[in-house]
């Protein structure tokens, strides 16, 4: 039920106040909140003060804001995410033992990629990816798994546009883009040079489930002129263990 001005109801507000906080925007003000949300302040201060009270954001020493230890908490409870992420961390693991670069788990969320597992080593090269983080269909190698096996609707709003260039190698054109998704469907897997950074190359390849549906992606991001033979079969190993670790979680 809408009972603010703007027509808001209490949970649209909840989420335009927790949609604020990022990674890289971890601490906010109040009134950078309401600014962010587009709340008057006044509906902004007592929507925050109201959360604060309930656990799911906090106040640091300078009474900054921030996300809550409660939400993380409520927002793990029988998560689909945790369940794949616990099935995969160990063969993510070998994957990374073997590769010692960046092995990622990524998931279709709101026509996104959304990252919740990353492995690096030390001496790792250049990755922008983070956990929680998102990155765009089209630019990255998880994302063009995820694409390539989504439904038709999603691939047709995605092909439509604007196909953002994040990098000089990163696919913006649509003819160009349809064809890569067949590609990958037809091979199973996906190499991309320079899509997201110049100097990385993304492979990735698709996680199924025991029916056979593609629920994600697991990838590694590579330095550019590294070959890719390696790293793509300790991949499709790993995506088949997954697969079977989440047959066996289901008995």
């Amino acid at each position: 039920m809408a009972n603010s001005p703007s027509g808001d109801s209490v949970t649209e507000r909840i989420v335009r106040i927790l949609e604020t906080f990022s990674a890289d925007r971890t601490l906010q003000t109040v009134a950078d909140i309401g600014r962010r949300s587009g709340l008057p302040s006044s509906t902004a201060h007592r929507q925050v003060e109201a959360l604060v009270e309930a656990g799911l954001l906090e106040r640091d020493d300078d009474a900054r804001v921030r996300l809550g230890m409660r939400l993380w908490e409520l927002a793990l409870r029988g998560s689909a995410a945790l369940r794949l992420r616990q099935a995969a961390m160990p063969f993510m693991e070998r994957v990374q033992a073997a590769i010692r670069e960046h092995t990622q788990l990524a998931v279709l969320e709101q026509d996104e990629a959304l990252f919740l597992e990353r492995l690096s080593s030390p001496d790792s090269g250049a990755n922008i990816t983070r956990i929680a983080g998102r990155l765009p269909l089209h630019a990255s190698s998880s994302g063009l798994v995820l694409l390539a096996y989504g439904g038709v609707e999603l691939q047709e709003r995605v092909l439509t546009g604007p196909l953002a260039r994040l990098a000089p190698e990163t696919i913006t054109d649509a003819a160009a883009l349809r064809r890569t998704l067949a590609d990958v469907r037809r091979r199973g897997f996906v190499v991309a040079p320079g899509s997201i950074e110049a100097v990385s190359t993304g492979v990735a390849v698709p996680i199924r489930d025991a029916s056979g549906e593609v629920i994600a992606a697991l990838s590694v991001v590579l330095p550019r002129e590294a070959p890719t033979a390696a790293a793509l079969e300790e991949l499709q190993a790993a995506a088949a263990g997954i697969r079977s670790a989440l047959a066996a979680d289901r008995r």
